[in-house]
């Protein structure tokens, strides 16, 4: 299979070519990111499969094609290694039930040669990460985190880098986790220091031993990888994650597989990263000379379709660890017309269908508390939901993370600063992106990060919009994560009259959908509309 794969991809040569000089090794990689206990196959929307897709051979990925798929990667010969760039716990009942205990037992199971630890991971917090990491047999890796004053956290659980031995070669792997993880989950006392001077550090340590390939295993995104690439010399390969980027030549791909990023030296680095969800497979091949410089690179993402037979010992592995979750998701909520979206892709950059779905249901349950504004962040929401009938599964696959509803007050500055806040990282992809009800929003790409994005900022009043009074007191609602500051929404946890312990965002929802008696139809309204 793989040799199919590389024969339809376009091969990079560097410096010497794509032969290689003689005495070249050859290793490939075959690597996931994002997989977010997608332990069944997902459907075009990124939601569970139905057997009615998987009849139609509609379904995508899942642990049981994953299996199959390195199995076959690794019987295509040559020197292999199986990585992951982090982020499996989070996004299905299957976490929410198993707290990273299956997520352990079937990364090991897969064969995974190393992962990365991913902002996720920290989801629950440092307890429930050495959990998983005290049962993973496969290291566990990130260079720029120091969980020296975090007591739950012992510091041997979590290894800078490791060193694999393939074909008679020793392979150094540097492990890096986003900095932001602190802003975005739950890190306790875990210090995270810049990736850059970490990686430094760790191919030092790793060039004394006389290692000369080093693969840096990131879950930093597709464009601090490149910026990694372009500062730090001694990088052979980078295998990334966090920001779900499709690399590639099919529709919707961002960039080239691999993507080259010169080095200070003047060494082009490859980098690659594959999707989510576990619907591709990378697949990339590197050479390296005798002296540890990558001469070639090539490869492809190899997508998980219905062509994949499912392994079936680990099917059978799934099933079983699927069935105290059926009685919950199979339990039908509402039906819509028509599929609403909640693509990354959308409600990472602008208003989106299933932003202003969460936002409106959160507005219409606590109004009649006074509250008048609802301000979500578009990373909240992690799929979208095909027409017919909504599964309490589904709405919790939209809304994994068991957020409850948060209400507080805050002044028409505060919420301009929020806002500021939430278009600060567009260009990355970036969660903390707003989702809004009760508000309209006029913003522009072009000032820098926090420094003037927001143009315009209108309030419901009557039958009105009336520009937002800055010196105004408004009552708000949101989610408890954003209002203990994630995201980077550092004003709202001075916000007056705080309460965090509302009913379950999921339920809301639910509840919220239920309501229209099937004649929900999604919408954009231009609440959120982008000027220059």
């Amino acid at each position: 299979m793989r040799s199919l794969l590389l024969a339809s991809a376009a091969a990079t040569a560097l410096g010497l070519g794509l032969a290689g000089p003689a005495g070249a090794f050859d290793l490939t990689i075959l690597h996931t990111n994002d997989v977010h206990d997608r332990f069944e196959p997902i459907n075009k929307s990124s939601s569970t499969c139905s057997d009615k897709e998987a009849a139609e051979k509609a379904c995508f990925g899942g642990a049981a094609r994953l299996a199959t798929a390195i199995d076959e990667g690794r019987a295509a010969g040559g020197n292999v290694l199986v990585l992951d760039a982090g982020d499996w716990f989070q996004g299905t009942l299957f976490y929410t039930r198993y707290k990273g205990e299956a997520t352990a037992a079937m990364v090991d199971r897969l064969g995974y040669d190393a992962m990365a630890v991913g902002n996720h991971e920290f989801d629950d917090g440092p307890p429930v990460l050495a959990r998983f990491a005290r049962a993973l047999k496969t290291p566990l890796l990130s260079a720029n985190i120091d969980p020296a004053n975090e007591t739950d956290l012992p510091g041997d659980l979590i290894l800078p880098s490791t060193v694999v031995e393939v074909g008679g070669e020793r392979i150094g792997i540097i492990g890096l986790t986003t900095p932001d993880t602190p802003d975005i989950a739950s890190t306790g006392e875990v210090a995270f220091e810049p990736p850059a001077v970490a990686v430094k550090r760790e191919i030092d340590a790793l060039g004394a031993q006389g290692i000369n390939k080093i693969v840096v295993l990131s879950h930093l995104g597709y464009v601090p990888d490149q910026k990694l690439a372009a500062e730090v010399d001694g990088i052979d390969v980078i295998v990334g994650g966090h920001s779900h980027t499709l690399l590639g030549d099919m529709e919707g791909a961002e960039g080239k597989y691999p993507t080259l990023v010169k080095a200070p030296d003047g060494t082009d680095v490859p980098i690659v990263t594959a999707q989510s969800y576990s619907k591709y497979l990378g697949d990339l091949t590197i050479t390296f000379d005798d002296a540890g410089k990558v001469t070639a690179a090539s490869g492809a993402p190899r997508l998980l379709d219905a062509s994949v037979a499912e392994d079936p010992e680990t099917l059978a592995v799934v099933e079983e660890l699927a069935k105290p979750l059926d009685e919950i998701r199979n339990k039908v909520v509402a039906s819509i017309p028509s599929p609403i979206d909640g693509s990354r892709e959308t409600c990472r950059k602008g208003e989106c269908q299933m932003g202003n779905l969460v936002a409106d249901a959160l507005l219409e349950r606590t109004a009649p508390q006074g509250v008048t504004i609802a301000l979500i962040n578009g990373g909240g929401l992690r799929a979208s939901i095909d027409a017919g009938e909504v599964t309490q599964g589904e709405v919790l696959t939209v809304l994994p993370f068991l957020n409850t509803v948060a209400t507080f007050q805050l002044s028409g500055q505060g919420i301009l600063d929020a806002l500021e806040n939430g278009m600060s990282q567009v260009e990355e992809g970036g969660g903390r992106f707003p989702q809004v009800a009760g508000l309209q929003v006029d913003w522009s790409h072009a000032p820098e990060p926090g420094k003037g994005r927001i143009k315009a900022v209108r309030v419901r009043q009557g039958d009105a919009w009336v520009p937002i009074d800055p010196a105004k007191t408004y009552s708000v609602v949101s989610n408890d994560f954003m209002r203990r500051g994630g995201d980077g929404y550092d004003v709202f946890v001075t916000a007056k009259n705080a309460y965090d312990f509302g009913p379950p965002m999921d339920q809301v929802v639910a509840d919220y959908l239920a309501s229209k008696n099937g004649a929900y139809t999604p919408y954009v309204d231009g609440r959120i509309t982008k000027v220059e």
